[in-house]
């Protein structure tokens, strides 16, 4: 039992000289990576650098003694960031201080719904996001930060919005006062760090332009010619300290803290999983995930961190550089603890600008374009409510876009399953195959008595209607030459007592058209729900059928069923034959 809540137990036991040495390759690799990024996503947060940092050391400890996933990089990420921003600066705090005890608050509330999720094995919560809300959201959300950056790359100080109508104007107001060297030195960073990342893959690229921007302040003395410093950075390991309770602003943090859990959740797992797939050696654990990251998170409100979790960059580069267990992730965090202790006076002359370049990039690899574009060739709904999705989240806001996208995707859902397939089935010529007659007319034969049908869907009160109608349009094509009705009942898993009512009236009135129902293939929790409902009573167990074939063959006569088909026929746990 302790094992599945400290996962690191399962492979601390067996760790090796080999094993060390991989991860220590890996967690420095991370650890290096994490320093830009770390500053550069606490910018998005609204947040001064050095909490960048801070949200680099408790979570990943945490983690790595609690996850299942032995590659997974957790810390912050743009779209938490984001998230937290949009979150908390809607809440118009003036004060700094304020800010960042709220944003602390936040982040509690975050690991707490997190952690109780996964302690009530909640984690299928998170299959309400579909692929297509999280593109649209993502990419939407990428443009949101990039446009946000501006104020960096321009040398201004714009409002921030959640609306990219606001935030564009908002950027064309402050044109008027760009400074020039600012902007030069802004999008030179942005094209070097695209060459470089293209030409030189092994260079830890935003560490290399950290490095290469304080060496131009402190030589040519930038500052003083109005480029913005990062400035000090307070030096040594935060200190344990309770979040501020803020209970008065509980309901306004709420929605933006399940959002940042569920979503947060969400990508750590699906970056997890598709990490997962290279390593057999052990098995990925979604409610301890939940878990995972909810202690993170608790623990990290204490130690000054903001919201965390997984990073798709930083755990290909972790998994890239051989990483093997969770030691990695203690590995990264003692680099960040080195550089908190003895290296932060280094980040003195650090230029924003050369943050909000490596962050302007970085989301510039968030944005889909092929998934949309394969949406739109084979799949135009998902491409509608990827696109839809897209357009709330840029003009209307971060919150109402994601919710508006799962609303969207569950009214999707429903529509699909209200109207699902129905196929008529004919049978395979020299076979006692029953296939669809629109995808095999050539070789299907069909018999003018018998109307042989397959409802690929569950029978509730939502779709009940539309059988009836489909039923009957083939009933009224089929004529008054139809004497025999066989509904393949195999892909119907469940019939609620809504659908079981219109199934005794659909066989009463055939009965008196003198046209017989039969029903084939049904699974065994359906023919419990046959019994159960009363359906068998008004159908008849002689009605019953294993396959397909045996239903065609009893309407003919043709053959006394054998004592053995009849007990698979009408096995039910609700009648022993």
């Amino acid at each position: 039992m302790i094992k599945r809540f400290f996962p690191f137990l399962s492979w601390i036991a067996t760790y090796n000289k080999s094993l060390l040495q991989k991860d220590l390759i890996s967690g420095t690799t991370v650890g290096i990576m994490l320093i830009p990024q770390g500053m550069a996503y606490a910018m998005i947060a609204g947040m001064p650098p050095i909490y960048g940092l801070y949200a680099a050391l408790v979570p990943q400890l945490v983690y790595a003694l609690m996850g299942t996933s032995r590659q997974l990089a957790v810390g912050p990420v743009a779209m938490d960031s984001l998230l937290v921003a949009a979150g908390v600066g809607a809440l118009g705090l003036v004060n700094e201080e304020d800010y960042i005890a709220t944003v602390l608050f936040l982040t509690l509330l975050i690991g707490g719904i997190q952690f109780l999720m996964g302690i009530f094995k909640m984690g299928f919560f998170v299959n309400f996001l579909s692929k297509p809300v999280i593109s649209g959201f993502t990419s939407a959300a990428a443009i949101l930060i990039g446009f946000g950056q501006l104020n960096h790359i321009l040398g201004t100080n714009f409002a921030q919005s959640s609306r990219i109508h606001e935030l564009i104007g908002n950027i064309i107001g402050s044109l008027e006062y760009v400074h020039w060297l600012t902007f030069g030195l802004g999008a030179g960073s942005i094209l070097l760090i695209f060459v470089l990342n293209r030409f030189i893959k092994k260079l830890p690229v935003p560490l290399f332009m950290v490095v290469l921007g304080i060496l131009a302040v402190a030589i040519f003395g930038l500052e003083t010619q109005g480029i913005h410093i990062v400035g000090e950075i307070p030096k040594g390991l935060p200190g344990f300290q309770a979040p501020e309770f803020q209970w008065d602003k509980i309901g306004q943090l709420m929605p933006i803290a399940i959002t940042v859990a569920l979503f947060g959740f969400m990508e750590s797992v699906s970056i997890a999983k598709t990490v997962e797939e290279k390593h057999p050696e052990y098995e990925l654990d979604a409610d301890q995930e939940l878990r995972a990251l909810g202690v993170s998170n608790i623990l990290g409100s204490f130690f000054q961190s903001f919201s965390v979790s997984g990073s798709f960059s930083r755990t290909a580069v972790n998994d890239q550089a051989g990483a093997k267990t969770g030691m990695s992730l203690i590995f990264s965090t003692l680099i960040i603890a080195g550089v908190l202790l003895f290296l932060t006076p280094l980040f003195y002359n650090l230029p924003a600008v050369i943050l909000g370049a490596i962050i302007i990039v970085s989301v510039v690899g968030l944005i889909d374009i092929k998934y949309p574009l394969i949406l739109w060739k084979n799949r135009k709904d998902e491409f509608l409510l990827l696109f839809a999705t897209f357009l709330m989240t840029l003009f209307i806001g971060l919150m109402e876009g994601i919710l508006f996208g799962v609303l969207l995707s569950l009214m999707l859902l429903v529509y699909r399953i209200s109207k699902p397939h129905m196929a008529v089935l004919g049978r395979i010529k020299d076979t006692s195959y029953f296939k669809n007659i629109d995808r095999f007319s050539g070789d299907v034969e069909i018999e003018a008595d018998k109307l042989v049908l397959r409802f690929d869907a569950q029978l509730y009160f939502g779709n009940k209607d539309y059988f009836k109608k489909q039923l009957y349009r083939q009933i009224d094509k089929k004529g008054p030459v139809l004497k025999y009705i066989i509904l393949n009942a195999e892909p119907i898993n469940y019939i609620d007592s809504s659908a079981a009512s219109m199934l005794e009236r659909v066989i009463l009135d055939l009965r008196q058209r003198n046209i017989h129902f039969l029903i084939a293939a049904a699974i065994g929790p359906t023919r419990d729900i046959l019994y159960s409902s009363g359906i068998v009573k008004i159908l008849g167990e002689e009605n019953l059928y294993v396959q397909t074939i045996d239903a065609v063959n009893g309407c003919a006569e043709q053959s006394e069923r054998s004592l053995m088909q009849k007990k698979v026929s009408l096995q039910s746990k609700t009648k022993s034959l």
